[in-house]
């Protein structure tokens, strides 16, 4: 999605460790502009799919996952990172390491608004090692119901993720792939297309 891109170029700071930081636009301040052109690329891209949902962590899955749901008119669970008093029992869980935050969470969606008739698609804002879809695929797999798609914002294509997704026979659709960070700066699989 060349819009994505060209806003990753502008607003995008490349950090050590090969992180991108884009929370100007993305995962901390949203351009809600940006994300509804994103919601409606993912919407074109699995609209024939025949999704009942979109599944998501949060916190910054939900904004593309809500933007999604939006124009293809399906409702959009997150899980939930930390407990809450009102999210108590009767639920799928699952671990999931976040590279960035260096952190392990449990994270957690009540069987009420998952079960096997739910064809999901899975929406995130990033792919590298693919921990989070992971956690999504166990839930999805604790819950029973079919997995439609993984739809990523950013995926680091040099990084595992892409592969764990492959090796479960998923489709994948990614808005910017990034093959490379070179002096600060970003490379993508488009360019080499171009």
């Amino acid at each position: 999605m060349r819009e994505l891109e060209e806003r990753i170029l502008k607003d995008g700071r490349v950090l050590p460790g090969e992180v991108l930081k884009v929370d100007g636009f993305l995962n901390h301040q949203i351009d809600p502009d940006l994300m509804f052109a994103m919601g409606s690329e993912f919407a074109h891209l699995f609209r024939e799919t025949g999704v009942t949902k979109i599944l998501t962590v949060e916190s910054s899955g939900i904004a593309p996952a809500v933007m999604t749901g939006l124009q293809l008119h399906v409702p959009v669970v997150f899980a939930r990172k930390h407990k809450s008093v009102t999210l108590i029992d009767d639920l799928y869980t699952a671990e999931v390491y976040s590279y960035t935050k260096k952190t392990s969470n449990h994270i957690s969606i009540s069987k009420k608004f998952l079960d096997a008739d739910d064809k999901v698609l899975i929406i995130d804002d990033f792919l590298a090692n693919g921990q989070a879809v992971q956690g999504l695929f166990d839930i999805a797999d604790q819950a029973k119901c079919e997995i439609a798609g993984v739809g990523i914002v950013i995926e680091k294509v040099f990084q595992t993720g892409h592969q764990l997704i492959a090796d479960r026979g998923v489709r994948l659709e990614s808005l910017a792939q990034i093959t490379s960070f070179d002096d600060d700066r970003v490379h993508f699989a488009s360019e080499q297309t171009d």
